[in-house]
């Protein structure tokens, strides 16, 4: 069981509609780096990396190192926030 300050860790990382963007494409195409994402998102580079960043760190997505490439994909969380945002459409 989380406690109410863990859960806040979660939705805070989820309280951006960029973050969800990123998150609808890494569950489309895992292991997508931050340069690929800024292509999908039609975005800026350093806005991508920050919220890559903050997801990464709120738990909702895994960053993996590929040689110099940083690959992102859905952690469990990241997963399950996903299932609870899609109940929403």
């Amino acid at each position: 069981m989380k406690t109410p300050k863990q859960l806040e860790r979660y939705f805070k990382g989820l309280a951006n509609h960029k973050r969800i963007s990123i998150l609808l494409e890494v569950e489309q195409n895992n292991n997508l780096t931050v340069d690929q994402l800024t292509g999908l998102l039609k975005g800026n580079f350093k806005t991508v990396s920050q919220h890559t960043k903050s997801l990464v760190n709120t738990g909702l997505l895994n960053k993996n190192y590929s040689g110099r490439n940083v690959c992102h994909s859905l952690s469990p969380y990241g997963r399950l926030a996903l299932r609870s945002i899609k109940s929403f459409y």
